[in-house]
Formats: structure tokens, sequence, C-alpha cells
């Protein structure tokens, strides 16, 4: 099949472009840099011309309230449009797990927003919902670090590697539409586990009533639920 890949130079989208093309796929990494651009639309139509499914891995360059709406529900609604007029027959896109559950978070609310266009538009779709990357756990930790200490939500965490989520999106990309799934990592820690695992030099604080990125968090926001895929890579894996 000829599969885009939108966003297909980044840290998933690349690994997810040679993955399709071991598994005998025409594989089309598309982005700015290869002249495609969802935001504006320059490049779409001809990036997709043939494509059998697209699949949506880009990330708004802000995270911003204002701006990350703008840019998931533009990016998005310029993707699908191209598609049916392409007959494009399944659009894959990359969420987050707890995307319906957080709205104070602006960033999840526009990835919720998101995913209504896509389950609203019409074309067969899989929506692939991740946990956090073990990859961002240093930007975790900087983003929640006041006067050198990391202060975390009594909350848990389900890493998973980025390699693993690439390996699923091709799965899922080379077959038939699944809807809304969900991929984590094999393991859940707390926040203070984790952080202290992969930077051990770090000081960690438990805050009872902490935030993640200023959003209030449950026990298990940020965890799979049942019928969720568990990817194999453990932390240990990782990190060797």
């Amino acid at each position: 099949m000829k599969i885009v890949v939108i966003g297909g130079s980044g840290l998933i989208g690349s690994k997810l472009v040679d993955l399709l093309k071991e598994r005998g796929h025409e594989a089309v990494p598309a982005s700015p840099s290869t002249g495609v651009n969802s935001v504006t639309g320059e490049g779409l139509a001809d990036a997709l011309q043939g494509a059998h499914v697209v699949v949506d891995v880009t990330n708004s360059p802000s995270f911003e309230d204002g701006p990350v709406l703008e840019f998931f529900e533009t990016s998005t609604r310029n993707l699908l449009d191209a598609e049916a007029a392409a007959g494009v027959g399944h659009h894959v896109a990359l969420s987050i797990v707890g995307t319906d559950q957080l709205p104070e978070s602006g960033y999840l609310r526009a990835k919720h927003a998101q995913e209504r266009l896509i389950t609203s538009s019409g074309i067969p779709y899989s929506i692939v919902r991740a946990t956090q990357f073990f990859e961002f756990v240093g930007a975790i930790a900087d983003g929640s670090t006041v006067d050198g200490v990391v202060h975390v939500p009594a909350a848990l965490i389900q890493p998973v590697a980025a390699a693993d989520v690439s390996a699923f999106l091709a799965e899922v990309a080379s077959g038939e539409p699944r809807g809304t799934v969900e991929l984590g990592g094999p393991e859940r820690f707390s926040f203070a586990e984790l952080i202290s695992a992969v930077l051990p030099d770090r000081k960690v604080v438990v805050e009872p009533d902490g935030r993640y990125f200023g959003t209030p968090l449950k026990e298990d926001s940020l965890t799979t639920g049942p019928g969720a895929t568990l990817a194999g890579t453990r932390l240990v894996d990782w990190q060797r």
C-alpha cells in the first residue's frame, strides 16, 4: 500500500517510515521539509495522490492553549479534506491516553478536538492513544522543577518506548481500521519512582495536590484501561 506519514521526519514518524518500508509498503514521509504542510495545505493533494492510508504523527510547535488548538484543528481539517478528495480509506492518528478525561489541559483539549474531527469525518479511522514516552521523562522533570527540586503529583505514569509506539503504528496502518485503541508500557510507576530511576541525581518531592503541566490528575489519569495493548519494553530494557 501507499502510506503517507504526516510528520514523517520526527521521532515517531521517521522510524515508522522505515518500519513500513520493511513491511513492503510504499511509505512516504511528508513534512514541511519535504514540501508538505498540513497547516497551510501546501503539497497535500500531490502527496496523497494514490494513497491508501494516511498516518498523522504531527505535533504543534506551541503548547499554549490557543495556538495548539488552532494547529490541531486546522491541520486535521486540511488532512481529512485532502483524504476525502483523494479517496484515502484509512486515517491513523497518534493521540494520548487521558485525552478525554483531563479537560483542564489545553493541550489535551486540543487533541480531543482533533479526535472529534476524525471520528465525525466519515473516513474509516484508527486513533492510537499512547501513554507518555520514556524519551520525554527528562522534559517532564524539567517542566516540574522549581529551584532545583522536581515537584511531582501523587499519580501513576505508565511510560512506553517511542520505538514500541512506532512499531504499533506500523501494525495498525498495515491493517483494517480499529477505531480508538490504547497503547501503554508494561509497567506503572509513581512519578517519583520513574524520575528517580531515570534521573537519579535529581531531588524529587511528591505534592499530594501536585499537577502535571498545570493539570490536576487522578491516580490513574495517565494509565491505560481494559483492553489496551501493552508494549514489551520495560524501563530496564530502555535504559540499556
